[in-house]
């Protein structure tokens, strides 16, 4: 997994923890619900600016975007 795509999975993780839509912390961090999704995809690079407007929002460390995840809780990679 590349770090776009742990950012993205890290991104969805948290902001399913914090009971928000994309559209509520699109709104909440100052950036267009279009472009959280294409962050979420990991289609798009988040520069440090996003990643700390994101991190004010979930109240999380910036760092936890980029956490991997525990062993035991990695899914099979699927090729397709």
């Amino acid at each position: 997994m590349d770090l776009r795509e742990r950012f993205a999975t890290n991104l969805r993780r948290l902001r399913h923890a914090a009971g928000l839509s994309q559209e509520a912390l699109a709104y909440e961090a100052g950036i267009s619900r279009s472009y959280l999704s294409q962050l979420e995809k990991g289609a798009f690079h988040a520069s440090l600016k996003i990643i700390g407007k994101l991190a004010d929002v979930l109240q999380a460390e910036p760092m936890e975007f980029l956490r991997p995840r525990p062993k035991g809780r990695q899914r099979p990679h699927c090729k397709g």
